[in-house]
């Protein structure tokens, strides 16, 4: 099979694969014994907040999220998610919420808690301090029950009551008028209503039951808001996870005004690109004023030979025109493949990862594995420099941003370009459990993560969103043909959210009449595409 029809394989899989990180939903409904709940609030009790986000907005979000049982790793990672959203709003403290203290909140624009575990012991002050709150509360899923105990005349005075968790089939969420999807798969479960009344409470969003029955998935009553689930497992790129990105808006910048904008990325350059294939696509993209960003790794390897990008003249020749009319270039690698050995699939530039290590299970998906053996600060800086020496080489700038090959690198390696002085990532990102509570990170522990706006992360960098996908013709590992009307309708659901955006990568060995139709699809919703350095 040629190199070109491979290359593609392993970029959305790579975070798709994830899914088995956050599948384990289901298991946070086990009660922790009474040793390990003692335990974990124990260690909770010392633990400091992780603290981040965008600095200078004046907003800023305590992210509380629980610890215990067998699946408490899981709420460290749901947090780590929830932050990275409020990072596009301001900073964010993360902290257990057996570590909760009278008034904590105080010091926060808004408050999000992550009820991921069942019957997590919550402390009195944070019930109490939830019942007189006089800012946002978005509070999650699980443990609900523990507040409304604390309150007799709830229902009177909150509108609604929850009544037990619906694990029916539900495969759709109803907000602002749009559908937005949910996997059928999903059988966590989300949370029933004894009453609800619509008079004292806004049903915000509704889960659509397979028999076309709703109930309601996000309510507001006051400054409370609960969400009947978490989020974060299973989502799409047209999924209800959109809802709770937007309605971090009306906790943090309700004043927000109704944008969309679009972003488009050629995928994949290397030194061993047909010329006249990235000119025709640039002059098209020139023709038509649309600017877009092109990831460019630096070194082409296959098992027998090495072609650096300063030895293809021709292809430095279409870089600088793209750079020229309306391109931006975004870092991609050194060689975009770790070694002539398979990871997975072949040891060539384009096909593999570079930073992390996985394999082709025998059902065929793709398996992460963990960070490369020589993963180190020095490895993975010296991996950078090499990169940056190859664009200068070439006579080339070296690019402000960066894209880590399959969007896949280890705790170590993201660090590591932050430190090298990229203004942002540009990508999809992998996040691991260990990260909020200081510990070493857990590879076998994680989640990956798309974004519907620009974020500062956990990792102190920011991150400019790709959340739509990108063409593919083929079916391969266990994911499906993706056409222009499949990315055209992820974007319609991206409407949901008030600024948000619709970011797709292309390749260009597909020619232009894909790219072309998704381009004007996007556009005929109502988005403008604007360069990375917009956002």
């Amino acid at each position: 099979m040629p190199a070109s029809s491979l290359r593609r394989r392993a970029v959305l899989p790579a975070l798709a694969a994830l899914l088995s990180a956050v599948l384990l939903l289901t298991t946070g409904l086990a009660t922790p014994t009474a040793s390990a709940s003692a335990a974990s609030a124990g260690a909770s009790a010392r633990a400091k907040a992780f603290t981040g986000g965008l600095a200078g907005t004046g907003r800023s979000t305590l992210v509380l999220y629980d610890t215990t049982g067998q699946w408490g790793w899981l709420g460290e990672l749901y947090a780590a998610q929830t932050a990275n959203l409020t990072g596009h709003f301001g900073t964010f403290a993360a902290l257990p919420v057996s570590a909760y203290t009278a008034g904590a909140m105080d010091a926060y624009t808004a408050v999000v808690y992550v009820g991921s575990t069942y019957d997590e012991p919550l402390p009195e002050a944070f019930l109490a301090d939830v019942r007189d709150a006089d800012r946002p509360v978005i509070w999650m899923n699980n443990n609900i029950w523990q507040l409304t105990a604390s309150i007799p005349t709830f229902a009177a005075d909150y509108g609604w009551m929850w009544s037990q968790f619906d694990f029916g089939t539900v495969e759709g969420v109803v907000y602002k008028g749009r559908d937005l999807s949910r996997d059928g798969r999903n059988a966590s479960g989300i949370m029933d209503y004894a009453s609800v009344d619509e008079t004292k409470a806004e049903v915000l969003a509704a889960a659509v039951r397979e028999d076309g029955t709703r109930i309601p998935w996000a309510v507001r009553s006051g400054e409370l808001t609960y969400i009947g689930e978490i989020p974060f497992a299973y989502t799409t790129a047209s999924d209800r996870y959109l809802v709770f990105s937007d309605l971090l808006f009306d906790a943090l910048a309700p004043q927000t005004k109704e944008r969309h904008r679009a972003l488009l990325r050629l995928e994949d350059i290397g030194p061993n690109a047909e010329p006249a294939e990235l000119m025709k696509i640039a002059v098209e993209l020139k023709r038509r004023k649309i600017p877009y960003s092109f990831g460019v790794y630096t070194v082409y390897k296959e098992p027998g030979k090495t072609v650096a990008l300063r030895q293809r003249p021709l292809v430095v020749a279409a870089i600088k025109y793209m750079l020229a009319n309306g391109g931006t270039m975004i870092a991609h690698g050194y060689t975009h493949q770790y070694t002539d050995a398979p990871n997975p699939y072949n040891g060539t530039s384009g096909d593999d990862f570079e930073f992390y290590t996985a394999h082709v299970d025998e059902q065929n998906y793709v398996r992460y594995d963990g960070p490369v053996a020589e993963d180190s600060p020095a490895w993975a800086a010296d991996r950078i420099e090499k990169m940056k020496a190859e664009f200068r080489a070439a006579r080339l700038p070296v690019p402000q941003y960066f894209e880590f090959p399959h969007y896949a690198g280890s705790a170590v390696d993201y660090e590591a370009v932050r430190r090298a002085g990229f203004k942002a990532r540009y990508e999809r990102s992998l996040y691991f459990a260990g990260t909020l509570s200081g510990t070493a990170p857990q590879y076998d522990h994680m989640a990956g993560q798309f974004f519907p706006y620009t974020v500062t992360d956990v990792y102190g960098s920011k991150v400019i969103p790709e959340n739509v996908g990108n063409i593919e013709p083929e079916s391969f590992n266990n994911h499906p043909v993706v056409l222009p009307a499949d990315l055209v309708k992820a974007a319609r659901a991206n409407l949901a959210v008030r600024d948000g955006v619709a970011s797709f990568f292309y390749h260009p060995y597909l020619g232009t009449k894909w790219l072309l139709e998704t381009v004007d699809g996007i556009r005929k919703l109502g988005y403008t595409f604007v360069p990375a350095s917009a956002m």
